[in-house]
């Protein structure tokens, strides 16, 4: 669990209380990089993560928004054993296909991804925290 939390805190989400939902964006978010949450907050986010203790392991983490032009937006996460250019792929594909099943139009996407090379346990992580 260390190695989840140290990827909080880098992440700068560690002294929240997180609460983990599924992949819809709502209508009408702002997105706000540095934002300001008051530690110990109950904040709805959506992550993906992964852990390993295998030395020399590459893992990445990666979260994506996709946006419509006048309505709600889809979010997807997606972890592995893999590069972050590949976790971004993922992302891309994932997103793609989010709205192709929606029949809805895919007009914009926010990627952010990670990697890590596991040294002794190590946890790569990404998330879209929604603060109201």
């Amino acid at each position: 669990m260390t190695a989840f939390d140290n990827a909080l805190l880098k992440g700068r989400i560690g002294n929240l209380n997180l609460m983990r939902v599924s992949s819809i964006l709502p209508p009408g978010v702002q997105y706000c990089p540095d934002m300001e949450i008051p530690p110990g907050s109950l904040v709805p986010t959506a992550y993906g993560f992964i852990i390993s203790d295998v030395p020399g392991e590459l893992i990445a983490a990666a979260v994506g928004v996709g946006f419509s032009k006048d309505t709600f937006g889809v979010i997807m996460e997606f972890s592995g054993k893999c590069s972050k250019a590949d976790a971004e792929m993922k992302i891309e594909n994932m997103l793609k296909e989010a709205f192709e099943t929606r029949g809805m139009e895919l007009v914009g996407t926010k990627v952010a991804a990670t990697e890590h090379r596991v040294e002794e346990i190590g946890c790569a992580l990404a998330a879209v925290p929604l603060w109201y």
